[in-house]
């Protein structure tokens, strides 16, 4: 099958609420150009420039719009003292954490010029991350019932260290997932991660018993991805 371009973007370490913006404006106008082509013929149709956004955040935490505001266990004073933001969002899944050592992704693409269904794409979301796992020694997988990456999935040890929460419309998608690096794990004991009171967090980091070079995992990572769903990814 012929690769399909995609733009890859890096943002960098933005504020949350920037970059949530950032990839409202590009999805609306994605939505607009999607049903503008309902009514044009083949050869007219504008096509739409799939774009891949990673980035970084400071803390903040989300709650997604099937979240219950009680999985943030902490007041809005509370918030301030830790340097924390919080935003309750547009996206499927509960509340999470983001914060500078992990890789935070937003795929803004048409997922019928990938043939794909959201489960599916969720799917291969969760793959190109336990690839890239995989190249760093780290054997994960997926636990029925929840999306994400785990480890130790098959046990009362599992331990979430990939996010996934994904927002479509038309097939167009936004948000998506958030990969512990070398994330501070201490913020998420603020909430119940994902919904969950009896599954924990982990990171690389923790699972390596060292930092790791945060740079050689996006870039594996942005090749997993390319290779999983079959992108070209240009600057």
């Amino acid at each position: 099958m012929e690769k399909i371009d995609v733009q890859y973007i890096d943002l960098g370490l933005i504020d949350y609420k920037k970059a949530w913006d950032y990839q409202e404006e590009i999805f609306a106008h994605f939505l607009q150009i999607k049903s503008k082509n309902r009514d044009l013929p083949e050869n007219e149709q504008v096509a739409i420039e799939n774009k891949l956004i990673f980035c970084e955040h400071p803390h903040v935490y989300t709650l997604g719009k099937s979240g219950k505001q009680n999985n943030l266990l902490i007041s809005e004073a509370f918030l301030k003292k830790i340097n924390a933001t919080y935003y309750k969002i547009n996206r499927g899944g509960d509340i999470t954490y983001h914060g500078p050592g992990q890789i935070v992704g937003y795929p803004i693409i048409d997922l019928e010029q990938f043939n794909l269904q959201v489960k599916q794409y969720i799917a291969k979301l969760e793959q190109s991350i336990i690839l890239t796992l995989e190249q760093f020694g780290i054997s994960a997988g997926r636990l029925p019932g929840a999306t994400g990456v785990w480890l130790d999935s098959d046990n009362a040890k599992a331990r979430k260290i990939c996010a996934i929460g994904v927002k479509a419309s038309r097939f167009i998608t936004m948000h998506g997932f958030a990969f512990n690096v070398n994330t501070n794990l201490e913020y998420f004991n603020h909430i119940n991660p994902c919904g969950f009171v009896d599954k924990g967090v982990t990171s690389m980091e923790k699972e390596l018993g060292r930092k790791v070079d945060y740079k050689k995992v996006k870039d594996v990572l942005r090749s997993k991805i390319e290779e999983v769903f079959g992108m070209n990814l240009k600057k």
